[in-house]
């Protein structure tokens, strides 16, 4: 189903033609949490790009070159024989000297620009070369110096790196400055295998008559981004929000604080994502982030941060997760809803006990709870709580 990843070693850009046919974002197989990661990615580029991990044959790249139509932007390769000006641009001093001005001659992240950047095998990428571009990712800019003149240039992407982690892994300090890790491997179940076959063949045979049978979804798909886009805006992040992140990224001891950040940018995507999903338009009010957000983001931010043997399985469990999280809540329960001035005047007063004997319980009783000297405060007097919204 790869065929086309040898697409990935031209030292070329790879552009989207009218005659260009490019298997449906919609019809891909088995791959969900991949979609899900390039679309939130998409939403949020400051996410800071996904490095997929798992071996040849798993759609990697078909997945990724179906997601291009449905950004402003082309779909660019880097290959790995590139030289950095080649990546990075460069600044003709010859013409500097001779006229005065700088001229820039844009490299691969200018041209991706507003699409994706795609690095296949980025784990055998010179080490260099895959700063520059995390650096580009992360700021939105490219900034070339050379003999004393300097240009920057707006490099604003998607970034994807594909790696097969038999052929070497990328050093943690460049793993962790991805934004998030999906592994993806081959179905066991065959029928799953049977629909993938069948889909594949049959783009190879008609594709125009093959991508006409999804153009519905995938129009339903491109109206969902693009309102997800417009309720970014609404969605806040709350100090809760913030405390249960902290908590979960402290709970899985990783290092700095990059995997905070992108929880949250991710959780922030997911619940545009959702919202638009749901039918929420821009502008209704607030959009509040819930558990499945933060566990979503978490899910794909923290495997590759985490620290672990060797030996260890890759990926998150999910056990784990959900301890870590529930310690979170605890730590940072849901805050609860305060009455508005207007109501505190409408409010009775509390009752003061007319007998003595009835301010001091009695030798031996315990308190009420939800009396004046209780421990139970408001939240067991019926005060009511602001929900978790699902």
């Amino acid at each position: 189903m790869d065929n086309i990843e040898q697409l990935a070693h031209q030292p070329v850009e790879v552009s989207e033609s009218a005659g260009d046919w490019v298997f449906p974002f919609t019809a891909i197989v088995g791959q969900e949490r991949l979609q899900l990661a390039l679309i939130l990615t998409a939403l949020v580029p400051e996410i800071g790009g996904v490095v997929i991990r798992g071996e040849k044959g798993t759609a990697k790249t078909t997945t990724v070159r179906a997601l291009a139509p449905f950004l402003d932007g082309r779909l660019v390769n880097l290959p790995l024989g590139a030289t950095e000006d080649r990546v990075v641009g460069s600044v003709d001093v010859e013409a500097v000297l001779t006229t005065g001005r700088a001229r820039f001659n844009p490299g691969l992240l200018s041209a991706a620009d507003g699409g994706i950047l795609y690095v296949d095998e980025i784990n055998l990428l010179p080490d260099h070369l895959v700063d520059s571009v995390l650096d580009a990712a992360a700021t939105g800019r490219v900034v070339v110096e050379r003999d004393g003149v300097s240009h920057s240039a707006t490099s604003r992407f998607v970034l994807v790196g594909t790696m097969n982690p038999e052929e070497g892994e990328l050093r943690p300090q460049l793993l962790d400055r991805f934004g998030l890790a999906v592994d993806v491997v081959a179905s066991k179940d065959p029928a799953v295998r049977v629909e993938i076959i069948a889909r594949r063949l049959a783009f190879d045979e008609d594709p125009g008559a093959f991508s006409s049978r999804f153009d519905s979804a995938d129009s339903s798909l491109h109206e969902r981004l693009a309102a997800a886009r417009e309720l970014l805006a609404d969605v806040a992040l709350t100090p809760t929000v913030l405390g249960r992140i902290a908590s979960l990224c402290a709970a899985f001891d990783v290092d700095g604080m990059r995997a905070d950040l992108v929880i949250a940018r991710t959780a922030r995507a997911h619940a545009a994502w959702r919202s638009a999903g749901l039918g929420v338009t821009a502008g209704e009010g607030a959009i509040g982030i819930n558990d499945e957000d933060i566990k979503v983001a978490a899910e794909m931010a923290l495997p590759h941060r985490r620290r672990r043997d060797p030996f260890d399985e890759p990926g998150l469990d999910t056990n784990q997760l959900d301890e870590a999280y529930d310690h979170a809540k605890d730590q940072f329960p849901d805050e609860e809803e305060q009455p508005q001035p207007e109501d505190l005047d409408q409010q009775d007063p509390p009752q003061q006990p007319t007998d003595p004997q009835e301010a001091q319980p009695e030798q031996g009783q315990p308190e009420q709870q939800g009396s004046a000297g209780g421990k139970g405060g408001r939240a067991e007097q019926g005060a009511p709580f602001r929900g978790t919204h699902n």
